[in-house]
């Protein structure tokens, strides 16, 4: 067995040093995988090579990288071929750990197998059967072997490399000669050569895994907020679903935008994650936000619809003026002095009377719903409706709708007061204040101010900071299209309807010409249809109508 060189120990040494290098800076676990095994292969001249890794489930090794340089095989892996092998089972039907195959010896051992030349009896330990088909099915002849197990820290199996036919060192002449290289046995330099690579790997690999899964943690933990607002308030769960899709489908726009102010705004992968972890987490604070504030579908709804209330008061004035009118009737008769013209006064003024009663009620029940604007004299009309003193079932008088009912059912737009404005506009301030909590690595620390800058506006006036355009990232203004977009066209929250699409666009425009977002990305947000892919996938189809791209505001195609 022949021993190496000082010179050759020295390359190994520096090949070694050169994994070192290239381990601190691949973050790609399958081209780091076959670079060790091209690696193992240069460091002991052996042919082949083979890097195994343990199933899903652990009971059997799979074929990660498969090469042979005589062959010229090269299955996985980034460039290779399928993988064809079938599994090595680490396990026997019975649930025993199978020994017999050297790559599983060494999966449950630990310990590296070395053999000179597998056809000899000696190698008749370990079933090579698997190997000797290869050859025959190849008309190869496998000799040495070397088998080396993967371990991390905690003694873990991370994978099996393998290592086939040794070639001894050729001469000038013989190569000359097109000589076959002569196989030799992997010596005892090589073995611990390739297990100092094996464990170097298999910490580098364990340094992957762990990142990967902290960040995969880091997700579930986010889509565990989302699944908590989403139970909490499915609407706001959907949005929070929508606005991170469509955020990606605006930058990935704006990062193949070629000319123009944002020709030079691109992303790298990790710029992508930090993006799409910050659309997750925009609305994060509105998981402290009341839900009868969230989705509060009309203007007296608080845990329940007070209209309920207010009915049943009309229901009650009716009743009173049904009574009375009867006690008149009744007083006339008494007297003597019920004549048909006396009664059917008494039944016109309370026709009359339910009328009008009807009247406010329904008027009441539509204001109740909330909209686009209220004009004053109907908010006159529910103060003055409030202002009537009726008996209630006490006894007691009272004003027909106390002070939160006047103020509430007399909002001017949609269903919230200005204190339940304030109430959710705070969702933005507990989410950056959650978020800036958070001891966010560096590649994702970002995330606080593009989820926390979708609120804020062009020209100042936003919230929860009042930052300008200059003063925010492309990333959060890119984001606060998207969340008025989704906004706009939901057609399943309980206070509005969704509009149509070429109603959305143009209220996106006036937005772009009045200062609320960035005009150079709605513009692109146009121009690469990225609104029309996203309302194709998204956007119920009813409300999908043409829109004239030539008459969008702030847009000129």
């Amino acid at each position: 067995m022949q021993e190496l060189s000082p010179s050759q120990i020295a390359q190994r040494l520096d090949l070694l040093t050169e994994l070192s290098v290239t381990l601190g800076k691949s973050h790609d676990t399958d081209t780091l995988l076959e670079y060790i095994l091209q690696l193992a292969k240069r460091m002991t001249n052996a042919d082949g090579g083979t890097l195994y890794r343990p199933s899903d489930d652990r009971r059997a090794l799979d074929f990660h990288i498969l090469i042979n340089d005589t062959l010229g095989i090269h299955q996985g892996g980034p460039g290779g071929e399928p993988i064809r092998a079938p599994a090595i089972p680490l396990f026997d039907a019975a649930g025993a750990p199978n020994l017999s195959a050297v790559a599983a010896y060494a999966a449950h051992s630990g310990e590296s197998v070395n053999v000179a030349d597998v056809y000899q009896p000696q190698a008749e330990g370990f079933n090579f059967s698997g190997m000797l088909n290869f050859d025959r099915q190849r008309q190869y002849h496998s000799k040495s072997i070397l088998t080396v197990p993967m371990r991390d820290h905690e003694g873990e199996l991370t994978g099996v490399l393998q290592l086939v036919n040794a070639r001894a060192p050729q001469t000038d002449a013989e190569i000359d000669a097109n000589e076959g290289a002569t196989i030799i046995a992997f010596n005892q330099t090589d073995q611990r050569f390739i297990e100092a690579l094996a464990a170097q790997a298999s910490v580098a690999l364990t340094h992957q895994r762990l990142i990967a899964q902290l960040e995969e943690l880091l997700e579930s933990l986010v889509n565990l907020i989302n699944i908590g607002i989403d139970e909490k308030s499915p609407y706001t769960g959907r949005h929070c679903q929508f606005v991170p899709e469509l955020t990606m489908r605006l930058a990935e726009a704006v990062h193949a935008t070629v000319t123009g102010p944002l020709a030079d705004f691109r992303m790298t992968d990790a710029d992508r994650k930090e993006l799409w972890m910050a659309g997750l987490l925009h609305d994060c604070g509105k998981i402290t936000t009341p839900v009868h504030v969230v989705d509060k579908a009309t203007k007296l709804e608080t845990i329940f619809d007070r209209i309920a209330l207010v009915d049943t008061r009309y229901e009650v004035l009716e009743r009173d003026a049904t009574i009375a009118a009867l006690e008149q009737k009744l007083a006339l008769a008494t007297s003597n002095t019920a004549t048909p013209a006396a009664l059917a006064d008494i039944d016109q003024a309370l026709a009359a009377q339910q009328q009008t009663l009807r009247a406010e009620r329904a008027f009441l029940r539509a204001a109740n719903v909330g909209g686009e604007g209220m004009a004053a004299a109907d908010q006159q009309r529910v103060r003055d409706i409030g202002a009537r003193i009726w008996t209630d079932m006490d006894g007691a008088q009272r004003q027909f709708l106390d002070a939160d009912e006047v103020l509430n059912l007399s909002i001017q737009y949609g269903t919230l007061t200005a204190d339940e404005r304030k109430i959710i506009n705070n969702h933005i301030s507990v989410t950056v204040r959650m978020l800036e909590a958070l001891p966010w690595p560096r590649h994702l620390r970002n995330v606080p101010e593009y989820a926390g800058g979708h609120h804020e506006r062009m020209d100042g006036k936003g919230y929860p900071r009042g930052l300008t355009g200059d003063q925010m990232s492309v990333q959060a203004r890119l984001m606060a299209i998207a969340d008025i977009f989704e906004a706009l066209t939901a057609c399943d929250r309980p206070y509005k309807k969704g509009k149509m699409l070429s109603e959305s666009i143009d209220i996106l425009g006036k937005f772009a010409l009045n200062g609320h977002i960035d005009p150079q990305l709605f513009d692109i947000f146009i121009r690469s249809k990225v609104y029309l892919e996203f309302a194709q996938q998204h956007v119920d189809p009813r409300q999908i109508d043409a829109v004239d791209e030539s008459r969008i505001p702030g847009y000129a195609p």
